[in-house]
């Protein structure tokens, strides 16, 4: 099998003339501006931190009171204030604690001085979720609080499509995540490169769209890459004028290989009998973060199964544009699915 390799010189070039423009050729964005919304992102991080440390009992009891369902969610069960194990001198002991940590309390001022306004990422939030109301209309309208959690967890859906993000995780590819903990693959060097404001909106927007797909009907490649396929395919829609490159957390350059190598992979995957295969240790790192797709050259990033299953999608879509978005997660067939797109891997 002959894998393609890019002119890089050439392509570096072409993309900086043309990444200007190449967003603003999309001519299948529906007009929204007309649906109203109103994105303030509510800062949970700065109450906590403001919490007058002399007051803590009262203070934490007028947090559950201002955040009755969030606080609870990331002060019990992320935090584990109520946990004696965790906090054997109680609540107020811990959060006091955790709040005057000097390595706490750097990372909350480092996050104050990164995300002291969030006007531009409220502003993304609002097109996205005008868009979400116009495919969605049934769903409830999503609002957004930002927390710290101290590198627990970056983003998550709770409630009635309620978003949290835990803006630790978004400080910049070039914060030492790793120095905090060298073992911990979610701070390897192709995550946290993502691990930029650039980031946010696309990855946290992906909690929400997860969400609303629940899992995948099946454990085969075929069933997790078209399932997938289709929460790319409707990121896509929320976020039509965000690069490829950030909805799929890849470089630029590892999307053009993703590209020109689109009916390689197609048939490696075939050749090598993966797409029905349900053996996760064989099929884990095409759909799973992971800095590579074993059997495939270098330049290859990790979960090509996906970025298939969102050309399957196109194609499906193509063939038949009357089908709602908000119903694509209700075609549970991933076979009949493929079958009925006429999929056909680009040369």
């Amino acid at each position: 099998m002959s894998w393609k390799k890019a002119d890089w010189f050439f392509f570096a070039m072409l993309l900086l003339l043309s990444m200007g423009c190449r967003n603003e050729s999309r001519r299948d964005v529906p007009d929204v501006s007309g649906i109203e919304m109103d994105i303030t992102i509510k800062r949970f991080d700065q109450a906590l931190f403001q919490l007058d440390t002399s007051n803590i009992d009262t203070g934490l009891a007028q947090l559950r009171e201002q955040y009755p369902e969030f606080s609870g969610i990331l002060l019990d069960q992320i935090l584990g204030i109520n946990d004696p194990a965790i906090a054997p001198d109680g609540p107020a002991a811990f959060v006091k604690g955790f709040i005057q940590h000097p390595a706490t309390r750097r990372l909350y001022d480092t996050v104050q001085v990164v995300y002291g306004n969030l006007s531009e990422q409220e502003a993304e939030f609002e097109q996205a979720f005008r868009l979400f109301k116009y495919y969605f209309p049934e769903e409830p309208t999503p609002s957004v609080t930002a927390f710290i959690s101290e590198y627990s967890i970056a983003a998550f859906v709770y409630g009635d499509n309620e978003l949290a993000v835990g803006l630790d995780f978004f400080l910049g590819e070039n914060y030492p995540y790793q120095q905090y903990n060298p073992g911990n693959p979610n701070f390897s060097a192709y995550m946290t490169r993502t691990f930029n404001p650039s980031h946010l909106v696309s990855k946290t927007t992906q909690a929400l769209i997860n969400g609303l797909a629940g899992n995948p009907p099946g454990n085969r490649l075929l069933d997790k890459m078209i399932q997938n396929g289709k929460k790319l395919y409707v990121l896509d829609q929320l976020l039509p004028y965000t690069p490829d490159s950030v909805k799929l957390e890849v470089t630029p350059a590892q999307v053009e290989w993703l590209k020109d190598n689109e009916l390689e992979m197609w048939a490696y995957f075939l050749k090598e009998e993966l797409l029905y295969s349900s053996n996760w240790q064989d099929i884990r790192k095409y759909v799973e973060y992971s800095p590579n797709s074993p059997g495939m050259p270098p330049e290859a990033p990790g979960r090509t199964a996906n970025w298939l299953g969102w050309q399957i999608v196109k194609a499906y879509m193509k063939r038949y544009p009357e089908t709602p978005l908000s119903q694509l997660f209700t075609l549970t067939d991933a076979q009949q699915f493929l079958d009925e797109s006429r999929y056909k891997p680009g040369r």
